[in-house]
This record gives C-alpha cells, structure tokens and sequence, in this order.
C-alpha cells in the first residue's frame, strides 16, 4: 500500500538509464520513467557515488576540425547528471581533498568554487569506482591519447554553497492531511531542484502513479497534475524535461517538434501570473555550467603508444580494499593487453585523511577481473597470464595458481574435442565469484571461483590467525588450506574443510606426523570398525535412545600425535593463544558449542609442544580432546601456566568490579608477541561473544560515569544501551549459556520494571516490553482487525486444537461477548461487503467491534442510535386512533404524519454522517457504494405502506437529501485510508453528476482526500456547471487545504466568484448559490492568515449593493451575505487589533450591525445602500470571530443588547441569539458553565419581567422572546467553549434548560402568540440540543440520548425540517465516530463549528436562502481524535484500563482517573498519562517533556499495554477474585518442587484448572501447549511424574512473576540435574551451571538487586534452584571419587606422572573422565602446580618440623594446617577459578594423594 506523500521520506532510489540518439530514458524502481533530452551523443556512462552518474558524449569530426581552424579549446566531453530536473554539469578540477572515510564527510579548500575548471576535453574515462563501500575510495582513471598518459583522479560530491536559492515560500507543515500544505508552486520547485535535488531524493509516492505529460500541454494541465502537485509538489517528468535549463516557463511542443514560445508564453495555465524577473536566470552566469562533482589528481604515469592505441581494451579493477591496523588500503590495478602488462598501485589513507597513490609492481598479464574468491568480503584479482593460465592475487599481490579445467565442446556428429583445443584469451562479466571465460573458439564458459570458507569454525579461526600471525606464513596456511580442500572437491562434508585446516596448519608449523600414542584397536567386525572411524558417529553420542547401546570407539582417541619439536616458537606460542581464544569465544554460545569439540584437540596436540598445562585445561572442558592426561615436563615460559578462562575472567569482574579484566583487545594479539600481523580479513574481529560479554560485564560493574556514582538501573541502563547499539535482541541472549546470560537478564529485568520514556524502539524489544515498542512506532496503530480474529477467538474457536494438539478454552473462561456469529448474522455480512448490491449496504456498518463492544457494550445504545439514523430501511409511524373522525379526515392525518416523517428522514444523514465519521479505515479498488435512501414508510397500526410515488416528495428536497446521504457516506472513510487517488475518484464517477456525488465529493475534500484529485479531473467536474457538484467540489477543495492560502485552489474558486476578478461586475453566469459557496471556500483557503485584500472583498460582498432589493434571481441573497460574513471572520480569526486598518473594519461591521444613520437628501429620507435586517446577524458574527478570545470589551459592546422595550421591539428577537453568542466569543475567558453568567447576560429589565411572568403576571411578548433567544445564543457559547470536554457543570447547566425549554416547545396550541413563543422555543431548544451535543460530543451519554431520543420521535405538526436536522447532529455529536473523536477548542474548530451550528435552520430541505445547508458538514474541520483506547499489545484486543491523567487547566494541576476507553481532554493540556495497576505492566506517557510521546498519543491515540500473566482483564474479571494469585495460595509448595523436586510427594495444585487460567491469561499458545504436554498427571514412571511435577511449578512460579522469559531457563536447571555425564558437553554445562550457582548465591544479591538503594526485588531463578541441581550432580560424583580406581588416577595426577590411555568403554576409560569432571567441579589446580605445590609443602615442613621459633615449631598438627592454607590459597591464585576456587575437601584429598606413593 502506498502511502501518502506527506509521510513519504527522502530516499536514493536505483533506476535504469537508456540512452538513445539526442535522448534518455530514466526507469526508477518505483515506477517513475523520465525522458531526458541531450544536446549529444552518449559514448558511455558510468553510475557513481552517492548519486547520479558521469556521462561521455562523443566528439564529433566537424567539432575537432572547427577547434583546429579556431585554435580554441574544444568544449568539454564529460558531464554528470545528478537528477531528472537538474541540467548537465561538468566536473571541476581542485586539489586538497581531504576526509570522506568512516562516515567523515569530505572537506575541499575554501572557495573551491569560486573559479571552477573542468576536466580537459582531452581525457577520455577507462573505469570508475564502483558502488563504494564503507572503505572503497571513489576513484576516476581516465586516459590521455595525445599524451600517452594515464591519471588516477578522486572525485567528491560537493555541490557549490551559492548554486542552491532559498525558496521564496515555506512549505506547510505535514501534521494532518487536510492542513497539509505547500506554498511553493511548481516553477519555483523546477527552479530549485535544478541546482541542488539529486536521485538521493526520491519524488513523491504519488508520482510513482504517473506516465509522463502529455506532450502539447502546459504541465499544469496534463492529466497526470495532481492538484496536491499545484500546492507545492513536484510535477514529474513529462516527454520533454522542462526543467533542464533553469527557465520558469514550460516550454511545449507544437505539432512540428519546434518549441512553441508563444503559446506558453500569452498563455499561462490556470489564468497564469505574469513572470517575475527574479526568477529569470542571469544569461552570464549559465554559460558557465556550475560543476556538482570535484576530482583531484592523485597519480599520473606514461604508458607505452601501443597500449594507447589499444585503449578499448585496457581494464581498471580496484581489489584488496581492507584496514591494515588503523588505516584502509586498497590496490587498483591497470591492465594493458597491448603490451600484457600489469600496472599495480596502492591506494592507502593517510592520517589527515588524504589519499595517496604508490607504485608497487608490474606484472605480465592479458586480462584482469575483480571477483570474491578466498575471503568473503574482500575482493581478488583474477589473472589471466600471457601463457593463458589463471591466478588469483589475494593477500596483497600474493598468487594464488588456478587449475582450471573448460568443458568440452560438442560438434554435432563429430566426437567432442578436447580442451587443449582452446585456451583463454579474456575475462568478463565479473559478478561476485562469477566470471566469463573468453575463449580462443569465439565461446564463452561462465565459472564460479567461491572458495571462501563454509566452515565457520575455520572462517573464525582463520580470521584469528590472520590477527596473530604474520602475512607469509598466514598465506602459506591459507594456500595449503585450498589446496587440501580441493582434493576433496570442495566438499561441505561435516568436518571435511576442518580436517584440511588441521593439516595445513601443521604443515605450516612443520609439525610432522608422529606415532599414535596410546592408540587401542576397536573390537568387533570391520562395519564397525569402519562406522568408528566416521566422523558421523560423533552425532548420535549425544543422542538419548542411543545412550544405552554401546557405540563403537570413538575416533578422537586414536588421533595421532604430533613429535615434539626441539623447541615451539614464538609462532606456534602465537597460534595456540589465538586457537585458544576462538575456543573460549565458542563457549559462550550454545549453538557453537560443537565447535569446541571439534578444536579442543587441534589445541591440545599444539599445547603439548607450547604449555602442556593448557592441553590439561583443555582435557577437563572436552574429556574426548585427547585420550591421556599430559606428563609433567619442562617448557618454555612463552605463555602464562594457566590459561586464560572467559567465565572466569567475567566472574570476577561481576564480583569485584575494583578487578582489571585481564582481557585485551583481540586486534592486539600479534603485538603481545611482537609479530606483525597479515590482516588478510582486515579489521575483522571474530572474538564478538567475548568482546561483547567483557564490555557488559564492566557495563554492569562500574561505580561512576562522568564523575557520577551508578546505581542498580543506571548500570542496568547503560547495559541495554551498549547491547542495543550492538544489534543484539532476544534470539541472541537465547543461543547464551544459563550463567552467562545470567546477570544480562537480570539487567533487563531491572530495565523491564522500570523502563525510561526515551529509548529506541529495539531497546523495549530487548527488554520484552513490547508494549512500549509498539506504542512508539512510526506506524499508525491498526483499528481494524482487516477481518483477522484476535488470538483470543483463535483460543475460544477450537483451531488451535486443530493446529497445535491443545484444548480450547473452556466455557466458563470464555469472555463474555466472545460468542460464536451465527449462521445468519455470516449471511448477512457477506451480504454487505458485497460493494455491487447497494440495497444491503444501511450506512451504518461499523468495522470496529472490538472498539464498540468496550466502549459502550454495556447496552444496546450504539444499535439503537443506528436503528434511528438509518435512512436506508422502510420507516414506521404510529397515528393515534382517533374513531371520531372519519376515513377521509384519518387518511389525511396520516399522510401529514407521513410527511414529517419524510422531512425527518431527509435529515437524517446530517446525523448518519458524524455518527459514522472515519469508520472505514480501507477501501476497495471497487465503486464505493454510497446507501440508497428509503422513502417508504409503514403506518400502523392500519400497516399501510406509503411509497415515494404516492408521497410526492418535491423533487430539490429529494436532492439536497441526496447531497447529505453522499457526505455522510464519503465522511465514512478515515481520512487515514491510503487507497484514496484519482483515478479512484474518477471511477466512481456516475455518467451524469448527481446531487449524491457531489456530496461525496465534499466529503472527501472535508477528509483531505480530494487533494489527490488531478487537475483534469478538476476541470470535468466544475465544466458542466452542475451547481451541486460546484459546490462540492469547491468547497471540498478549500477544506482540504485550509489555512493555506494556496493560490491554485484560488483560482478556481475566482472563476466561481465575480467579486474575486478585476471587473466584479462580470456576467459569470454563476448562481448566487455557487458564488455563496466560493465566499466560504476563500475564508477556509485563508482561514487564520489575516489576508487583508481576502477580508476586503469579503466584507464588502456583505453589503453588495445589488442584492438590497429582493428579486428572482437574488433568492439567495441572505445566504451570500452570511457566507461573506464568515468567511470575512475566518480570514481575520481571533486577529482583531487596535490598529487603522482593524479600525476601518470593525467600524464598516459596526454599521452593518446597527444601520446607517438615517439621511434626509432634498428634503427626502436617503435610501440604504444595504438591508440591516440581512447583515445585522452576518456582521455580529463576523465581528465575533475577528476579535475571537480577545476580551475586548469595547468591541463586545457594539454587539449590546437593548435594556428597552422599544429597543428589544426595533430588532428581530432571533437575532438576539446571535448577538448574545458573539459577545461572549469575544469575552471568551469569562464564560462559566454556571446559572449566575448566564443571568448576567440577559438585560435587567428582561430579567425582571421575566420575574414577574414566573410569578403569573403579564409582561409583553418582548421581554419574553428576549429571554429565550439570549438564553439559547449563551447556551450556544458555552456549547463552543466546553465542545468535546464533557464537563460537568456545563452538561447539567444545559440539560436544565433542555428540560425548561422542551416544556413547551412540543405542545401542540394554536393560538397564534403561542405559537411565536413556541417557535422561539423550539428554536432555542435546537440550539441547546447542539449546544450539549457540543459538550457531550463521543460520550455517548445515556441521559442526553433520552432527551434526544424523545426529540426524535415528535412529530407533530408543527415540528420542521429544522428540528428534524437539530435532533439528528444532536444525536450523531453523541456518538462521533462511533465514540472515537470529540470536538476541539481551538480557534479554527471554534469558526467551523459556528459555520456548522449556525443558529438558522430551514423550514424545508431545500431552504438555503437564509443558511447554505451545505455547511452544516464544516464540523469535520473542529473534529479531534482524543478518544484513548487501550489496546493488548499481545492480544490485540481493547481492554479496559485504569489511567491517571495528570492536566493543566490554567495555573492549576491536577489528576484526573479514568477508565480507557475514554475521551480525554486536548492534547495541549495533558501533561502526563500513566497506568498504575497491577494488573499490567507500568506504564508512563510523559507529554510535556517528551515530544516523541506526544507524536505518539497524537498518531495513534492508543495505549499498547502488557497484561500480566498472573491477572485476567477487567472485563473477564472486575473484582480480581479469578488472579493466580487468589487461586494458587502461597505458592510455597511450588518453590520446594523447583528446588528439591520429588517424585514421591507430588501433590495436586490448588489451581486444578491450569490450562482454562492460562488459556484465558496469557493468550500464549506456547503456554497452553506447555501446560497440555509437560504438566498433566499422566506420567507413566516416577521420572515423568517428577518432571510434570517440576513443570507445573515453573510455569506456575513464571505467570505469578511474570517472567515468560525465565521457562525456559528453569527447564535447563532440571535438564542439568539429569544430564549423562558421560556426554560430550557435560563438563561445558557443568561449568554453566557452576557460573549461574555463583552468580545468584554471591553476587546478585549485592550488585544486582536493588537492596542497595533500598528497592530490592526477587531473582528470575532463585538461587537455591541451581543450588539443588549443582548438589544432585554432587552427589553422583562422590559416589565416583570414593572408588579405588579414581584414586588411583587421582595419586598419577597429583604425582604429575600422567595417565595413559585406557579403551574405550572399559572402567579405567570411565575413571578417567570422571578425573575430568572432579578436576573441574572442585577448580583442582594443573598437575604441574601440584608437583610444585607438593615440592614446596615437603621443603617446607622438612624446614620448619623441629626448628626453633619463629622460623619452625615443633606441632606437626599446626604446621600442617598452615601448609594446607598456602597451599589453597596459592593453588587458588595461579589458577583463574570462579568463587571461591580450589575446594578445601579436594584439597584434603590431594595432599592425601601426595602421601601415597
């Protein structure tokens, strides 16, 4: 779905360029084609960076022979075009270019282009720089012929400062889209973009929809003009690019070809302006062309006269392009096949940032070709040699041979030939490791030359190594890897590229293959044998059916091993510290940990030479490393004793954040040798786990920042920022390990209960509040479900039994509306969506149900308010029986029922249309089908059906009828819908204009979608002169673009309106009612501006001089005046001063108000020049919106009310309504909802009388007319101030006089000054009715439909077509939108609200000679979106939802609870939203300070919020008696099951309906599947009943804290409790399991939560959890270390005497890896620390036993307690050991172990 201009961002957009003799053609990838025009000939372009492209034209023979006979310059050969409206311009020459790498912007010398030079005519370009890349520099190499001379040229993109003007008008804002707007016309964009728009900004989405101009036509009448084009977009391309030279004329063509000046010129679209000189372009100044791209020289060499003549062929390619240390290299080479020679160059950065250029070397070669072949992300270069064969030069200029064998070619009917036949001759069409082959015959072989690494465990060992090690000897490893893994085919076999890196790598460290130590044949047949020696056996170890069976031996025993060299090296110390660290780095992810399988041996064989301690580190992590346990013997001290180990190294940062981690950069490792690394894969670091882990780990510990102490969340906070920044998200922290994850999940624990208000999007994902994401997205919130069921119908309806093996929700947890539709109900709706039959579609379908049911689902009010409004379904009436008349007088009161009742039924789609305001938020590609009105009506109780026919409704109130019915349908669409476009508008054009698409036409102008309408389609529809549809569509026009003054649209509304031409007095032959509606649209066009020649004209046409005398062709008079009454005040809305021109105004209104005076001219009274009684009340209002708010009290009393009796006699009572409700427009801040203002309104005198009426007496009619129009106009005004606020006092003020006034304004009596009281009353009465329709607007409120209810159903006789249209808004204003808007207070909503409300309505349908009833639909302009609705961002539903609002009003402050959905108050004066329940998660709004949450609540108005798992909705459960917690007690049974799980005492939780909770709490079906397969009581063995018992309780323990996240971390703290130890990855898992243990029992606590700052809170896994698994794997392993065989092995460890291998499978085999899991689990220092430690011991005591004090003592008891201590405390030291390291117990042991022999 496209989507709309206004939100559509500047992007760079790929495109196509065809270029053709004299002309191109530009195909973007969004659909939009250009045609160029080109004063030459294209001899080859190229594509460049960040836009556009460099172009060559061709030089033709007459152009070198007139620069010979001249001797001038010949003129430039070398262009670039950056866009289709910019013209052709040439590079300039300058020099000092600097930066332009890592994101630095480029910087030229000042003044660059003050006296720009171009590339000489003479070079011809060889090659440009690709696409670059972050490191790739932009290059341009370029070939002299005169010269003989090839240049390395850079360029930039830097377009000149003085080439951009500053627009003379600033675009409108984008907020809305019916204020969106542009100032800037078309010409003044060409200009523009001319000079600085580029293919980076990609044109409107709605140009996409075009397909050029129309050749012949001026732009701003082709078709594909849109007339959002012509207030301020761009017109994209036509045939003939107009903009190419910078003129601000459209040139066109005539029917010859020749441009047609004269015709563009005299004839100017749309009325034309006259051209402003300004805009005229300095002729001087364009010829010269101002250049966008600039080029420095960087190289230059001679080459020889054949290469030159040879230049088509000459090849550039640019390849090696990585960082060496800090700066970027790359190598260009320039291959000259004439001469087979090879030119190499370096292209290096320098510290300044400037580029330089050096020669390395020539070679021999015929063709080169860049192509990906050894590396992944660095490009080769692919070689052909003179002698035809292939290599590839990689590393730099290292080669790398190529045997490459070429298909044979088959002759029909000859045998094939062989390919010594034919050889190579070229390369092309390089396309990443894909390149052609040109071959001797004339036939071309496509091969792929792909031999990077499959392998990542190789990728990142080779990456490490390339850090370490120096280039030759890295190369040789990289050479030997392809080598041997080409002898396998390149094979992606398992471990098949490993196994060819393992022997490469000894090959390079000359290790050669030695005898197999301590290898054992297998036993049994030779199949087994030989499925032992399979690599694939390795898969099913791990496999738990197979666990029982004994599998053949395994193949990692009987690895052979290397001889030991005389003396390792500092390479082979090198290799084994890189090698070790991709082994730790793989640790730190489970979905590597394979890998550390597969490499522990590869660094064991090496640590046997290097540091036999690090194989024995090696032996405890992976016990299949290597089948003996290393000897004691000596080495050298290249490297520590100990290894470095990652967990441990994070644990201690975690536990002593004082602790340096000893940890240094990966890119470091060859310095710590003093080796200078190759980095052949560049700045590639493949240590990303441990870099990312360590900066988490100081994240997490650091005491300040800046100076500043960190607490828990500030730690916590700058943690999920670096891990943000980083890119990782929740997939990610799943591949790690329980314990490291550990403390980075409690990070985010900490973040998810507390989260900030101004973090990313990614950040709240990170952290599982997904609700906060969600709210905080650039997309609209969806309210409508696009007919997808939430996942909680999904749960009710029984699917998800079928798709996922799980009960549905049982009934008693159903929620209470979630009933299944039945089969008529899918019937009917079906019915209705079908667009073709118009008869089912009632206009009041709503596609927001879910919204609907929570905002007013209590009730059947919503229904009812359709049923009322409906105009599509047969009415019925109910006469009274009257027996005493007869059957001619009965008949003919029920033709007069029948007859209001018609009336009532013209009205209603006044009503329909707000109460179905934006309801449809997307539309088909279909004809919109706008609802037939129903004319017939069924009387009962005689049932007898009146049809249109025998009602004969008079044909222009069946029209107006029909404009409302096409409004209240085009306002059904959401001015959201994205589909909107004109050539949908034209398709749902009828054949002949009709009354209902004209209305429907308004309608989509008062949404904004009219803006899309092209110009064409404009005309065709003003053309007929169809007064409707002109009046639609120019009212529509101006709404949908108000305030902007744009003046296109003006221009069409002049045409319509003489008093807008020079000669107003013209003939136009436009009814008066058109003109009326052309006045309104100026004041919409120039609402707020202030225009004065607008307001001029418009107040003058109040009292134009030609509608003073009331004729046939002035029926409309009042309404013109009115209409320029309004739009004169929205013009000058709320802007009235005291200056001389104000003055002039408000003393010209002053006399419309009161009269002229009265004149006597020859002896006779002089004649007004105008009617008072039609501009009294027009120029009141117009004086109310001018001085609107300004609490001025002078100007208020020109709108006095008479204190007389003979005053109140000299005006019209009704005009009384709306002097009141002017005056307090303008005294707006002391209007008060209180009975004491309205009082003080009315005159003493009136009040007074009305006093004495009240008591029975008689007073003149005067005083009492008096009472009840001011009382109405007051009432009205404080429906405008308090619209859409819903405040008390004024909705109980107002009822009060509803009641007052509907006591008599229904009665039935005939006496005729009844009658004028009673007319005054009704009248009063509907506009209290609006008035609180106003103040009640989208509440629904039940006490207002009462009264409007009743209203409704009066149909009397004397009740009119006005009432009718009263009651109906009333009734629509209730129920906006279906409750989702409300009204604004802003001044513009104030005057579209008095134009929609204005007190005069109509005696019949088609009375618009007082009022144009058309604007009775400007109320869409006031409408506000400020219902808040909180949506379940997990479910989707809207739920009801507790909030505190926190709003200004004035100086005071105060806070607000609410239950959303609801209206809440304008935007402007909320300060704060917050959700405080336990039931969701928390959230806050902070408005005032951060805007983002307020373009937040301003674009979607919801509320996306989390929901507890632990909690039901309100709706399922008000009183919260159906939580978990309520239902599970204390829960303390649970935590033992999780901590020390037993299978003998499984119990029944109180919860005994786990699924139904969980299914209608969480909505998760992964819960329910949880639930259903893991926590039932089927289990067959104590094991299954004890892991049910073990899941019910962790699912349990996961909804009551809500921490979904942790499921799956408590099932692994059980699978550790049964994991097999004699599986591979145990010892890897145990060590987890050590971290986490550690992490919780010592750590957390302090560091992690909170109770430092006082605001502790629980862990996600409670320490005696992992605890409980880490003493059950204890257990087993004391029942191993008591047998005599493991101390036997224990004595040979300790000893240092090393242990053999034993065969697989026997018991030795076994004692052997359990000597591994006990080493590990008690921290046991290596074999070469005991020795030494049992050494130092032994010395010791035979020193000190019997040796006098203080250096001895003669206690063997103490002294040997004092050995035992240092000997821990040394032993722990040089040994890196989590906790608290090498365990007293195995201490004990040892040092037993050391007395035996």
């Amino acid at each position: 779905m496209e989507k709309k201009r206004e939100e559509t961002p500047d992007v760079r957009v790929r495109g196509v360029f065809v270029f053709l003799r004299g002309s191109a053609k530009i195909y973007l990838m969004n659909g939009l084609e250009y045609t160029l025009n080109l004063p030459f000939i294209v001899r080859r372009a190229w594509p460049v960076e960040p836009c556009g492209l460099f172009i060559q034209r061709v030089v033709e023979s007459w152009e070198l022979e007139e620069s010979k006979q001249s001797g001038s310059e010949p003129l430039t050969t070398i262009f670039t075009l950056t866009s289709p409206f910019a013209e052709p311009s040439v590079i300039g020459i300058t020099d000092g270019i600097r930066g332009g790498m890592d994101a630095r912007p480029p910087k030229l010398k000042p003044n660059y282009a003050d006296d720009p030079v171009s590339l000489p005519p003479d070079e011809r370009i060889l090659w440009v720089s690709p696409e670059a890349r972050t490191l790739t520099p932009s290059l341009i190499v370029t070939l002299n012929s005169e010269l003989n001379r090839i240049s390395i040229w850079r360029y930039i993109y830097a377009p000149p400062p003085s080439s951009v003007k500053p627009s003379r008008s600033t675009p409108g804002g984008h907020h809305a889209k019916r204020t969106s707007m542009s100032g800037n016309t078309s010409a003044h964009l060409r200009h523009k973009n001319a000079a600085s728009e580029d293919l980076r900004h990609s044109p409107d989405k709605t140009e996409s929809r075009r397909t050029g101009a129309m050749p012949g036509l001026a732009p701003t009448l082709t078709t594909t003009t849109t007339m959002a084009d012509l207030m301020g977009g761009n017109i994209a391309g036509g045939a003939i690019s107009q903009s190419q030279w910078n003129l601000p004329v459209k040139l066109t063509l005539d029917p010859s070809g020749k441009f047609d000046l004269s015709s563009d010129l005299n004839k100017m679209a749309l009325g034309g302006e006259a051209i402003n000189l300004d805009d005229v372009p300095d002729p001087a100044e364009e010829v010269r062309l101002k250049p966008l791209y600039w080029a420095e020289k960087l190289h230059e060499e001679s080459i020889p006269e054949p290469a030159t003549a040879d230049c088509d062929n000459i090849s550039v390619a640019i390849f090696d392009t990585r960082i060496i240390a800090t700066s970027a290299r790359s190598i260009l080479g320039i291959c000259l096949p004439a001469t087979e020679t090879l030119m190499l160059y370096e292209i290096a950065w320098e510290k300044p940032g400037i580029l330089r250029v050096k020669s390395l070397s020539s070679l021999s070669a015929k063709a080169i070709s860049p192509v990906i072949a050894t590396r992944e992300r660095i490009s080769d270069l692919l070689v052909l040699k003179p002698e035809g064969n292939l290599v590839v030069l990689t590393h730099g200029t290292y080669e790398l041979p190529l045997d490459t064998v070429l298909p044979l070619l088959t002759v029909s009917g000859t045998a094939a030939q062989t390919t010594k036949e034919r050889r190579i001759v070229g390369l092309s069409h390089a396309l990443r490791s894909s390149v052609s082959l040109q071959l001797s015959d004339g036939s071309m072989a496509r091969i792929s030359l792909d031999l990077t690494s499959q392998d990542t465990l190789v990728r990142d060992c080779m990456q490490m190594l390339a850090l370490t090690i120096p280039a030759e000897p890295f190369f040789a490893l990289h050479q030997s890897l392809l080598r041997r893994w080409s002898l396998s085919g390149f094979s992606c076999a398992d471990r098949t590229e490993f196994r060819a890196f393992e022997d490469a790598l000894w090959e390079v460290l000359r290790l050669d293959v030695g005898e197999q130590l301590g290898s054992q044949d297998n036993e049994g047949s030779p199949a087994w044998q030989k499925l032992a020696a399979n690599v694939s056996i390795a898969r099913f170890r791990e496999d738990p059916a197979l666990r029982k069976l004994r599998l053949p031996g395994s193949s990692t025993c009987d690895a052979p091993f290397r001889k030991a060299v005389p003396k390792p090296t500092t390479i082979h110390a090198a290799v084994l510290f890189a090698l070790h660290h991709v082994a730790e780095d793989k640790r730190l992810a489970l979905t590597r940990m394979q890998d550390v399988n597969r490499l522990a041996p590869v660094i064991c064989r090496l640590a046997m030479i290097v540091r036999p301690e690090w194989a024995d580190y090696w032996k405890r992590l992976c016990p299949n490393a290597m089948p003996i346990w290393p000897p004691r013997f000596a080495t050298d001290d290249i490297l520590p004793v100990w290894p470095p180990d990652m967990t441990a190294i994070l644990y201690g940062r975690l536990n002593n954040p004082d602790w340096q981690v000893p940890w240094s950069n990966s890119y470091a490792f060859a310095s710590r040798f003093d080796l200078e690394a190759s980095w052949a894969f560049g700045r590639t670091d493949p240590l990303a786990h441990t870099s990312v882990f360590t900066t988490l780990c100081k994240t997490l510990t650091d005491k300040q920042w800046e100076g500043k102490a960190l607490d828990t969340r500030s730690r916590a906070v700058a943690a999920l920022q670096f891990t943000d920044l980083t890119g990782l998200q929740l997939d990610h922290l799943r591949r790690f390990p329980l314990g490291i994850a550990a403390p980075f999940r409690e990070a985010l624990r900490t973040c998810q209960l507390s989260p900030g208000g101004d973090w990313t999007v990614s950040a709240y994902n990170l952290i599982g509040r997904n609700d906060l994401a969600e709210g905080f997205t650039d997309s609209p919130a969806v309210a409508t479900n696009s007919g997808y069921r939430t996942v909680r119908e999904f749960l009710v309806s029984g699917s998800c039994a079928m798709q996922f093996g799980i009960k549905p929700i049982s009934v008693s947890f159903q929620h209470p509306s979630m009933g299944r539709k039945t089969s008529l109900q899918c019937v009917e709706e079906v019915q209705r969506a079908v667009a073709g039959d118009h008869s089912k579609v009632t206009g009041v379908e709503f596609d927001l149900d879910d919204f609907t049911r929570m905002r007013f689902g209590q009730d059947r009010r919503l229904e009812d308010v359709a049923r009322m409004l409906c105009s599509a379904n047969v009415h019925f009436v109910r006469t009274p029986d009257r027996p005493e008349l007869n059957e001619a007088d009965q008949l003919r009161e029920q033709q007069h029922a029948v007859h209001r009742i018609t009336e009532r039924i013209l009205a209603l789609p006044l009503g329909r249309a707000i109460f179905t305001f934006g309801t449809m938020a997307t539309v088909t590609k279909e004809s919109f089908a706008i609802p037939k009105i129903e004319y017939s009506i069924r009387v009962q109780p005689s049932n007898i059906l009146y049809t249109p026919e025998v009602v004969k409704i008079a044909p222009e109130h069946v029209s107006w009828g029909e404009f409302h019915n096409g409004v209240a349908a085009g306002l059904r669409i959401s001015s959201q819908a994205q589909t909107i476009e004109s050539s949908w508008i034209k398709f749902n054009r009828p054949s002949e204009l009709t009354p209902e698409h004209a209305g429907f036409l308004y309608a989509l102008g008062l949404t904004g979608h009219l803006r899309e309408m092209l110009t064409w389609h404009t005309f065709g529809y003003l053309t007929p002169k169809h007064d409707m549809t002109s009046i639609g569509v120019l009212l529509g026009l101006a709404a949908a673009n108000i305030g902007s003054s744009n003046k296109h649209v003006t221009k069409l509304i002049a045409v319509h309106t003489p008093a807008l031409l020079p000669t107003p007095d013209v003939d136009l032959n436009v009814p008066l009612i058109t003109q009326s509606a052309g006045l309104m649209g100026i004041g919409l066009l120039y609402l707020g501006t202030k225009h004065r020649r607008m307001a001029e004209v418009c107040l003058n046409q109040i009292s134009r001089r030609d509608l003073y005398q009331p004729d046939i062709s002035n029926e409309y008079r009042e309404a013109y005046t009115l209409s320029a009454a309004l739009a004169c005040g929205m013009v000058l809305l709320g802007k009235g001063t005291s200056t001389p021109a104000d003055l002039v105004i408000q003393n010209r209104l002053r006399l419309l108000i009161h009269g002229e005076p009265r004149l006597v001219e020859n002896g006779k009274p002089r004649r007004p020049t105008f009617d008072v009684n039609i501009t009294s009340p027009a120029a009141s209002v117009a004086l109310g919106l001018m001085y609107l708010r300004t609490e001025r009290q002078d100007v208020a009393d020109i709108l006095a009310i008479p204190t007389t009796l003979e005053g109140l006699n000299s005006i019209q009572p009704n005009f009384l309504t709306i002097r009141a409700m002017a005056r307090a427009m303008i005294m707006w801040d002391k209007i008060a909802p209180t009975k004491a203002w309205l009082m003080a309104q009315l005159p003493r005198a009136v009040v007074e009388a009305m006093d004495s009426r009240f008591r029975g007496k008689k007073v003149d009619d005067a005083y009492e007319l008096a009472y009840y129009n001011i009382l109405a106009g007051s009432c009205f005004a404080i429906g405008l101030k308090y619209a859409g606020s819903a405040r008390e006092e004024a909705y109980w003020l107002l009822l009060q006089y509803w009641d007052m006034f509907s006591q008599v304004a229904f009665t039935t009596g005939l006496a005729y000054d009844h009658r004028i009281k009673r007319a005054a009353l009704r009248e009063g009465l509907n506009v209290i009715s609006l008035a609180m329709g106003m103040v009640m607007t989208g509440t629904g409120e039940v006490n207002c439909l009462r009264r409007f209810r009743y209203a409704y159903g009066v149909h009397n006789p004397q009740v009119r077509y006005g009432c009718f249209t009263a009651t109906s808004m009333s009734i629509g204003l209730l129920f906006l939108g279906g409750g989702r808007y409300t009204l604004g207070t802003s001044n513009a909503s104030i005057a579209c609200m008095v134009a929609a409300f204005y007190p005069r309505f109509p005696q019949t349908p088609a009375d618009n000679k007082a009022y144009l009833q058309a604007y009775r639909h400007l109320w869409v302009l006031a409408v506000e979106p400020r219902c808040l609705v909180a949506r379940d961002v997990d479910s989707r539903e809207i739920v009801y939802l507790p909030i505190k609002v926190k709003v200004k009003d004035g100086d005071q402050v105060g806070t607000a609870q609410m239950i959303a959905p609801t209206l809440v108050p304008e935007i402007d004066r909320v300060l704060s939203i917050r959700v405080d329940t336990p039931r969701y998660w928390p959230f806050y709004l902070d408005i005032a300070n951060f805007p983002h949450h307020r373009e937040s609540l301003l674009r979607s108005q919801t509320l996306f919020v989390k929901r507890r798992t632990a909690f039901l909705t309100y709706m399922e459960d008000p009183k919260g008696s159906r939580s978990l917690f309520v239902r599970s007690g204390s829960g303390t049974g649970d935590a033992a099951t999780l901590d020390f799980p037993q299978a003998t005492d499984i119990k029944t939780h109180p919860a005994t309906d786990l699924h139904d909770f969980i299914a209608s709490s969480s909505n998760d079906p992964l819960f329910l599947a949880f639930a259903d397969k893991l926590c039932g009581d089927d289990g067959e063995t104590p094991e299954e009943r004890l892991f049910q018992a073990y899941c019910h309780a962790a699912l349990l323990d996961c909804m009551l804290q809500d921490k979904s996240q942790t499921l799956q971390s408590l099932l692994t703290a059980f699978h550790f409790r049964v994991m097999s130890p004699q599986s591979a990855y145990f010892p890897l898992r145990l060590q987890d399991l050590r971290f986490a243990t550690e992490f919780y029992s010592k750590v957390y606590d302090r560091k992690f939560s909170g109770r430092a700052e006082n605001n502790p809170r629980p862990p996600l896994i409670r320490e005696t959890t992992l605890s409980g698994a880490l003493h059950v794997l204890d257990k087993k392993l004391d029942a191993y270390r008591e047998t005599e065989l493991f101390k036997q092995l224990l004595v040979r460890y300790a000893h240092g005497h090393g242990i053999p291998s034993f065969p697989e499978g026997s018991p030795e085999w076994m004692a052997s890896r359990n000597l591994s899991w006990y080493l590990e689990r008690n921290s046991v220092p290596a074999s070469t620390l005991l020795t030494l430690l049992r050494d130092l011991a032994q010395k010791a005591r035979q020193e000190c036993l019997g040796a006098p004090a203080p250096a001895g003592t003669t206690n063997a008891e103490i002294l040997d307690i004092g050995i035992k201590e240092v000997a821990h405390a040394t032993g722990t030291q040089m040994t890196t050991a989590m906790g608290t390291g090498w365990t007293v117990r195995s201490l004990e042991e040892v040092m037993t172990a050391w007395q035996s022999s």
